[in-house]
């Protein structure tokens, strides 16, 4: 015999079971391949993104060292439609709009600042939140750059926000709560940075009173 009697007992149950499970079984597997394909497919797109970003990065950077500010913004454009999902695009905008700002061009400056807050990583959006502020308190647009700089951001941006928010305040003549925010700013900056001193100063400017220990950093 081709099967001894336990032999065709074991292909019976396993035939039986086939039946009754063999059709879910079959297409659990074809959706573990397509959700390994789907997830192959996609690291190969993320990859493919990320090589074709980085080699647009590398021709914005020559527009900028070479000042040509249109080329760096319809570079800045491309990544930013094409790529926006790699890291790249939120720094070609904050690249972009510090070229733009050079060249006078305040409107595209602002343009890429505000899709770096729209589009970046929380970082790129703090720098960006920032640097816009910056460019609105030039404008004396300043209930606008109080309102740009709404929002949490990452702590380690805590001291420069709050530092710009007294610049408007000051701008604004509200004195008093622009020395709040410089005091805040003091909290949350790095006694090793640079930038306390400047803050100091400002406080000091209009009246504020820098705590002993803040003031011996």
């Amino acid at each position: 015999m081709a099967y001894d009697l336990e032999e065709q007992e074991q292909l019976a149950t396993l035939k039986a079971w086939w039946e009754k499970y063999g059709n879910l079984t079959t297409w659990v597997i074809i959706i573990a391949l397509l959700a390994y394909c789907g997830w192959a497919g996609w690291n190969y797109y993320q990859r493919n993104q990320t090589t074709q970003a980085s080699a647009l990065y590398e021709e914005l950077q020559k527009a900028v060292e070479a000042k040509d500010n249109a080329k760096v913004l319809r570079a800045a454009g491309d990544m930013e439609s094409k790529f926006s999902s790699t890291s790249y695009a939120p720094m070609a905008a904050l690249v972009a709009a510090k070229s733009a700002f050079e060249a006078n061009d305040v409107k595209s400056a602002k343009a890429q600042l505000q899709w770096a807050v729209d589009h970046g990583g929380e970082e790129f959006k703090a720098i960006a939140k920032i640097r816009l502020a910056g460019v609105l308190l030039d404008e004396k647009a300043y209930d606008q750059a109080l309102k740009t700089l709404d929002g949490s951001v990452p702590a380690a941006f805590n001291g420069a926000v709050a530092d710009r928010k007294g610049d408007i305040l000051v701008a604004q003549n509200k004195l008093a709560e622009a020395r709040t925010a410089y005091q805040a700013a003091l909290a949350a900056t790095d006694k090793k940075n640079p930038g306390r001193q400047l803050i100091q100063l400002k406080l000091e400017a209009i009246g504020g009173a820098v705590p002993a220990d803040k003031a011996a950093a």
